[in-house]
């Protein structure tokens, strides 16, 4: 049965194609460069056996223009073949950044240990392979029967010779391969879990440092960089070793092409500058091989970076509209929804179907584990359902194009967290807004006047490595980034579970005013003061609606805790 091949492996496929499509060019100016190389040779074999005899000035200088002029022509036709695998490499980045980035993040949400972090360096590492002279080795293999021919023109020893050289250092490349291609994999494999596990424990800073548990990963990470020294140490040793013999050997084939000349000249089978030019040739014919076998390492190491992006693009979610949909009234449709997560057979969602009318506010309420926030992630799409769907104005939510809908949706997730960037940036979703935009949607979270207070305004820089910012002003800043640019729907998963009271009624005067324009919201929420806003409450228990209607008469079925407990909403 033929596996149907996901759009991001499809997408991979092409940029490949198109590799072997540069590599085609880059092999027609490589044969340009190598025929164009072969002056030298002659010009060696031409002194020795013409001017040498002669000793004519006027030939030395002919052959002498004719060589620089020829190896001028060699070094324009080896630039243009080092542009075409410049672009060659940004072809291809550019070609699979956008989708390996979204493959990356889609199996972040599905619990994959596959980082966007490591799908990038990844493609960063072959991009730069593919710009290196490494990926230019095979081009010049093709050659080497054609130069072992050359050597048989000048004497059959000289091609017996090459033939003899380029065999042995077969061998050794072969063993190179066979000795550490397993083994360099793995070591590989260990360095990008360490690499996973120590990008980890910075996100976790706080928690590591707030508790001491700096020593104890400190030990953890000595440990996995020991193993994975130790995993690289025995193939890397194998292969300087065989480099070292490679090396040595060349050495020694290029004195014994003089001595194998001396014998063919004693014979008077040769003339003296057969020597020179079969040396060259010889260098020229084994030069690839010894690049190839100190190279090895890289080459295995991108054989396993391709090797996770192909599998990284496999398990990507089904291909979302390439097209742009605008929405018009903010209706939300949810049909005979089921969600069974990755890995697992027991349903999340269960059947849920309601109706949501342009400009109305739903509070979602319900136990811990009930599927409020699965629920909010599968109606911002970033979940795909295993059945039924979900529907903005009667358009699928996981399958509408992202950017119009990012246009359409504005979402508060449960762990609010900021990018990289300043808070202007942040609250415009990392575009080039109008900076009026960016103040409208501040003052609309009311957050403008806590935005001057800071250090430099909205240009503050914010982020992992930025300016630290309380609980309370990240979910604001983020609720901010949620209203930017008037959108049909707004998902507040629990948007007051880090505010005080005044960031609690800036959310409640946001929330009406996006009521006032339209604007269908879903509000997850546990605590009851925040239900005042909404027009029906819905309550889930077990990923299933167990009520849903008018706000006033589902909330005389539910239980208000006393002041001493918890402040959450729980079910009757």
């Amino acid at each position: 049965m033929a596996t149907t091949r996901s759009a991001g492996q499809q997408v991979l496929d092409q940029a490949t194609s198109r590799f072997w499509q540069g590599m085609l060019l880059a092999g027609g100016l490589t044969a340009a460069v190598n025929l164009l190389m072969l002056l030298v040779p002659i010009y060696d074999l031409q002194i020795y056996d013409r001017v040498m005899t002669t000793r004519s000035v006027e030939t030395l200088a002919t052959l002498t223009i004719a060589v620089v002029v020829g190896m001028g022509v060699c070094a324009f036709f080896d630039y243009l073949r080092s542009l075409v695998f410049v672009i060659m490499s940004d072809r291809f980045s550019r070609k699979l950044t956008v989708v390996t980035l979204e493959a990356a993040l889609a199996g972040s949400l599905k619990g994959s240990t596959a980082g966007a972090s490591q799908a990038m360096r990844d493609l960063a590492d072959i991009k730069s392979f593919i710009a290196s002279p490494d990926v230019q080795i095979p081009l010049e293999f093709v050659w080497t029967p054609v130069y072992i021919l050359l050597l048989f023109f000048l004497h059959p020893y000289f091609g017996l010779f090459g033939i003899a050289c380029a065999s042995f250092l077969m061998l050794l490349s072969w063993l190179t391969d066979a000795l550490t291609r397993a083994k360099l994999a793995e070591a590989n494999d260990s360095q990008v879990r360490a690499f996973a596990e120590i990008s980890s424990t910075v996100r976790h800073a706080e928690a590591v440092e707030g508790m001491g548990m700096l020593p104890a990963i400190a030990r953890r990470w000595q440990r996995r960089q020991i193993e994975v020294v130790e995993r690289f140490n025995a193939p890397l040793r194998t292969v300087k070793l065989l480099a070292a013999i490679t090396k040595s050997s060349r050495l020694l084939m290029a004195g014994m092409v003089i001595a194998i000349g001396a014998l063919v000249i004693m014979a008077n089978a040769a003339s003296p500058g057969a020597i020179m030019a079969a040396s060259l040739i010889v260098a020229r014919t084994l030069s690839p091989f010894d690049r190839l076998i100190s190279g090895w390492r890289r080459w295995v190491y991108i054989a396993g970076a391709y090797k996770r992006i192909h599998a990284l693009l496999g398990g990507a979610s089904a291909a979302r509209g390439s097209e742009p949909m605008p929405a018009t009234d903010g209706r939300l449709s949810v049909d005979r929804l089921l969600f069974i997560p990755a890995q697992s057979t027991k349903p999340v969602i269960r059947g849920m179907s309601f109706t949501v009318e342009p400009g109305e506010v739903v509070g979602i309420i319900g136990p811990s584990a009930a599927g409020k926030s699965t629920l909010a992630r599968l109606v911002s799409g970033l979940f795909e359902p295993s059945s039924g769907g979900i529907y903005l104005d009667g358009i699928s939510t996981f399958l509408w194009e992202r950017e119009s809908f990012g246009q359409a949706v504005g979402y508060l997730p449960q762990s609010v967290s900021l990018m990289e960037g300043t808070v202007r940036e942040n609250i415009a979703r990392m575009t080039d807004a109008d900076p009026r935009d960016v103040i409208a949607a501040a003052r609309k979270a009311g957050v403008h006047e806590m935005i001057g207070r800071l250090p430099f305004g909205y240009e503050t820089q914010v982020g992992d490595t930025g300016y630290s910012l309380s609980g309370g002003q990240r979910q604001r800043i983020a609720l901010a980034r949620a209203l930017f640019g008037n959108p049909k729907l707004l998902i507040l998963d629990e948007p007051n579970a880090n505010l005080d009271g005044a960031g609690e009624q800036a959310l409640l005067a946001a929330i009406t005013a996006a009521k006032a324009m339209g604007t269908t919201v879903l509000l997850i929420a546990h605590r009851p003061s925040i239900i005042a806003v909404c027009d029906k409450v819905m309550v889930m228990k077990d990923g299933q609606i167990d009520q849903f209607g008018p706000r006033d008469e589902v909330m005389k079925t539910i239980t208000i805790p006393r002041p001493a407990e918890q402040p959450r909403l729980v079910t009757a």
